[in-house]
């Protein structure tokens, strides 16, 4: 009995000096998180784990700020933690990699999207689409595998396992590359997967925003005619002469949206504000697909009788997995698509958010992290 005694103590004695051992290996960090729903960021210090075996960490140099940013730091979607650090399209340059990294060294150009973490183990992981993973883990604002919450890119350092970790390739920029992290992937995605990616198709883009933005150049690039439907007639212009859009349709005038009546194989959706799916549905040829890739908080009312008499499709897509990421940014690296971006410094991302609420950016914003983020410790 009292050797067992002296065993557990030891056991004990052994746990407490590992976890001392790992608190020192801890790398200091430093960013800005929303501290509870007024959304409000400041400055914190924290700490990542150490680099693990197969972990590479990175000095983040450019973090784009996303819409689903502004909705997690207000905790619209009711499942934020706080202190939360947004960013989850992040970039920069590798510092450490651990014993068992074999795709990176330091040095490397690499980014960060949606994804630190899945059970590798269900089927979508053995298909290598994690983001349908059922325990996916969020790049912020989750639970890490040994309990710890992951903190996003509007900060000084990222420690990700390899798998997750993406390389930019030579000749894409760094700050105008960022959001194709998570804007970017998430209309390239749907576009090859429901097949809009045929030269000659014609696809509409609802909506001229950051998604839109990027759904308008891949589709270009793949040599698809592309519609953007807006309710802003002034986006016309930018649409047709900037973006290189074939045509442009103002969603409130009926003249227009009848003229274009069945002529659509696709429309990639990427309005989250509440709107009615039945005109876009009127857009369409039969059998084509209206895909959702903005999130309304309110579900849209499903207009059946278009589906069953135009054997048309009604479809989601989220984000989009590690291969096809990297499928993504080398096709967008090929094809010289970037975001248009305005540039910030840290200290101004609280406006940024306020200017994104109102749509007041063309068409997204990144934070220039490596320049302007300085620690006050």
């Amino acid at each position: 009995m009292f050797s067992l005694l002296i065993h557990e103590r030891r056991k004990q004695k052994k746990s407490i000096m590992a976890a001392i051992s790992e608190q020192v290996r801890q790398k200091k960090a430093f960013g800005w998180a929303a501290r509870d729903t007024s959304g409000v960021l400041s400055p914190f210090s924290f700490h990542r784990r150490a680099t693990g075996e197969k972990d590479v960490t990175f000095k983040v140099l450019y973090c784009g700020i996303c819409h689903s940013d502004l909705h997690m730091v207000k905790n619209d979607w009711g499942f934020s933690t706080y202190p939360l650090v947004p960013g989850n399209e992040i970039v920069g340059v590798v510092t450490e990699v651990g014993s068992k990294v074999e795709k990176f060294q330091v040095g490397d150009k690499v980014g960060v999207g949606c994804l630190v973490g899945s059970c590798h183990s269900c089927e979508n992981c053995a298909d290598n689409l994690e983001n349908y993973c059922p325990k996916f883990i969020l790049t912020y604002g989750a639970k890490y595998y040994h309990g710890t919450t992951t903190y996003g890119g509007y900060s000084d350092i990222m420690v990700t396992d390899e798998h997750f970790v993406v390389h930019i390739p030579d000749g894409l920029p760094l700050d105008a590359g960022a959001p194709l992290l998570c804007a970017g992937i998430t209309v390239y995605s749907p576009l090859r997967y429901y097949g809009l990616d045929k030269p000659g198709m014609h696809v509409g883009v609802v909506g001229l925003g950051g998604l839109g933005h990027f759904a308008v150049k891949f589709a270009k690039a793949m040599g698809v005619k592309v519609t953007v439907i807006s309710t802003s007639p002034d986006k016309k212009i930018e649409a047709i002469d900037r973006l290189g859009a074939d045509s442009f349709l103002v969603s409130s005038d009926q003249n227009e949206m009848q003229a274009a009546m069945e002529t659509m194989d696709g429309i990639i959706d990427t309005v989250s504000a509440t709107h009615s799916l039945l005109p876009l549905m009127e857009l369409l040829k039969s059998s084509g697909k209206l895909v959702l890739v903005g999130a309304p908080e309110k579900p849209p009312q499903l207009p059946v009788l278009p589906l069953l008499f135009g054997r048309k499709m009604i479809g989601g897509s989220s984000s989009g997995w590690i291969k096809e990421t990297q499928e993504m940014l080398n096709f967008a690296a090929e094809h010289n698509i970037t975001a248009d971006i305005e540039t910030v410094s840290v200290d101004y991302v609280n406006t940024a958010m306020e200017r994104l609420l109102k749509a007041d950016v063309r068409y997204r914003f990144v934070i220039d992290i490596g320049n302007t983020l300085k620690s006050t410790s």
